[in-house]
């Protein structure tokens, strides 16, 4: 299975990625702590079904460190007694602000105040900021059908 689109052989989309890439890049960098990234990140994708960015998250996050049984409940985090309750409010942000066509709100102001409980304005604007680059990251995928499960972790940093 090959991707309908090259993005990084098209003279356009390589000008955009170089920008694109240097924001992931800053959000990387960022103090929101890396495990509560790579949490967001893999959920982000899982609900857009981005085959390859939840294969690039899942084992950029095992090369970190993180245990199998946090990731594979990620999906169900709300019965899951694994994450903190920092994380849980990040993957809730992360879920309302990826659903807006679906809830209409965005994130509610219950878990913005939730969240800047938890995290200072800083960590919250890396949070935003984060959900919105994998929501792009994921439709650039899915646009261009990118295949998963070829990813080697630490490919794209």
């Amino acid at each position: 299975m090959d991707a309908r689109l090259n993005y990084f052989a098209s003279p356009t989309a390589g000008k955009a990625f170089k920008h694109f890439m240097s924001a992931g890049k800053a959000i990387k960098e960022s103090s929101l702590p890396a495990a509560t990234q790579e949490l967001v990140a893999l959920r982000v994708s899982q609900i857009n079904g981005c085959a390859a960015c939840i294969d690039m998250h899942t084992k950029d996050a095992a090369a970190a460190g993180e245990s199998s049984v946090r990731l594979h409940l990620v999906a169900a985090w709300r019965e899951a007694t694994v994450f903190t309750g920092a994380e849980r409010v990040a993957l809730e942000f992360a879920e309302q602000a990826t659903r807006v066509a679906d809830a209409g709100s965005g994130v509610s102001d219950e878990v913005w105040a939730r969240a800047a409980e938890q995290y200072d304005e800083e960590q919250l604007a890396a949070l935003a900021i984060l959900v919105s680059f994998m929501n792009t990251a994921n439709r650039l995928n899915i646009i261009a059908q990118q295949p998963a499960g070829d990813y080697e972790p630490g490919q794209f940093h």
